[in-house]
């Protein structure tokens, strides 16, 4: 299963703590798809997966349009 999570029009930290409240409610392995337009989104996602042990399977940016998918472990 993969959860949609809209993250745009969030600034830091919000993107990430949207991210906290969804992925608590998966399960392991399912995936979560994230747009963000903030600026820091970049970077905080790549440390948040790395520092909650989650997988960060691809990310895309578009101009100010990024997208993060990240998989439960």
């Amino acid at each position: 299963m993969t959860v949609e999570l809209d993250c745009k029009g969030l600034n830091c930290p919000m993107p990430i703590v949207a991210i906290s409240k969804a992925i608590r409610t998966m399960s392991q392995g399912e995936e979560l798809r994230v747009e963000a337009n903030d600026p820091a989104f970049k970077a905080d996602v790549h440390a948040w997966t790395r520092r909650m042990g989650h997988t960060l399977v691809d990310f895309q940016q578009d101009g100010r349009l990024q997208r993060a998918v990240i998989r439960k472990s």
